[in-house]
Formats: structure tokens, sequence, C-alpha cells
């Protein structure tokens, strides 16, 4: 026996005693699931589906049931959703259903409106998805001369050169001096990942670039 699922209130006369249809009200079978609703919620979009079925289009072909609802061989766990959208304009889903399911109904119905709506949410939240957010990460190297060449030719993992700082002799070798310098190198990585030891790496790394350009 089929469950019976009434979106808006209870109606009498949905049929005259020579079968005719008559009222307001209206009683499809989908899914095996009896929905009653009213020709007003049906005939919402005149290009849907079921704005054909209530005005008794002669090019839709749709049986009834022994109570005389139109049968539909649909999911009828997402036409609640579907009929609401109708009533009201707004798109409300169980947490149970997907988006994707119900976009699948609403282009059987030919609802445009509703096709649309879904498919700019699911456009939305895959966006929030795949969005990802960039900062900058610097690092400060000391090196001599000697080692400076070397260690900017062998940078890997997404580490760029970005600024030499001379800090001058640190020691002296025989009658030469030895120079050194900080090299500051940095790198994109998603911001939720930038730890408390890559902030400070990037305070720094600004710090000194600051004082390098200064005359």
């Amino acid at each position: 026996m089929a469950e019976e699922t009434r979106v808006g209130e209870s109606g009498e006369g949905l049929r005259d005693r020579s079968g005719r249809r008559t009222g307001e009200w209206i009683r499809l079978n989908v899914g095996g699931r009896l929905f009653t609703t009213t020709r007003t919620t049906l005939c919402r979009d005149t290009r849907s589906f079921l704005y054909r079925l209530c005005r008794d289009d002669p090019q839709l072909a749709v049986d009834t049931d022994e109570s005389g609802a139109y049968l539909i061989d649909r999911d009828p766990s997402y036409f609640g959703p579907v009929l609401n959208y109708l009533r009201h304009g707004k798109l409300v889903l169980d947490k149970n259903l997907s988006e994707e399911g119900l976009l699948v109904e609403a282009e059987f119905y030919n609802i445009a409106d509703l096709v649309t709506l879904i498919q700019d949410k699911m456009a939305d939240r895959k966006l929030h998805k795949t969005q990802v957010h960039v900062s900058k990460v610097f690092r400060v190297l000391q090196c001599s001369e000697e080692e400076l060449t070397q260690m900017v030719s062998t940078m890997s993992d997404g580490w760029n050169f970005e600024q030499l700082v001379s800090i001058g002799s640190s020691y002296k070798y025989g009658s030469e001096d030895h120079a050194e310098f900080l090299c500051i190198v940095s790198r994109d990585c998603p911001s939720t990942t930038t730890s408390d030891s890559a902030t400070e790496h990037t305070d720094r790394g600004q710090v000194l670039q600051q004082k390098a350009s200064r005359p």
C-alpha cells in the first residue's frame, strides 16, 4: 500500500462522480508514495513537466493508479524538495539527500530555475574545496663567498632566491679577508600550514631586506 504525503493542507473533491479532475487539489503517486498538492504549486513553472501534467497535456502520456493519482516513476525522496521549491522558491535539502541526486530530478521535471540554483551551489562548493590560500615563507641562510654559488645552484623544493645581504668579513685566512653573506630565499606554501617558525623567518627576512635596501 502506497504511503501518502500531503504537501499543503488536505482537501476534498479531487474527483467528481464522473471521474473528472476538479478543484485545486491534485494527487500524485511518485515511486509508490502519494503526494497531494495544488494546481497552483505544480503550475509555478510553465515550462515544466508538472505544469503539462496538471494541464492534461494530450502529448504527455501519464497513467493513473486505482485512486486516480498520476503515476510518476521517480524517486519520491527527492520529490518533496522539488515541490517545496515550487511552493516558496527556496532550496531545502535534507542532510541525507545529495545535490547531485536532486539535480537529476530537477532536470527530469524540467524546472530550469531549480537546475540553475543547484548547479550554482555545486560550483560554489567545488570552488570552496579547491581554493588554496598561499603565503610566502622566508628563510635566511648565512654562508661564505665560496659557499654562495653552490648553495644558490642547488636550491630545491620550491625555494627561490630573493636577496643577498653582505655582512662583511668575519675572519681572515692569511692576508685575505673572507666575506660572509646572508642569503634570503622564499617559498610559497598554504597559509594553514605556516608555523610559528616560518612566521619568524618571514619577519626576519623582511627586516633584513629593509636594512639592505637602505642607502
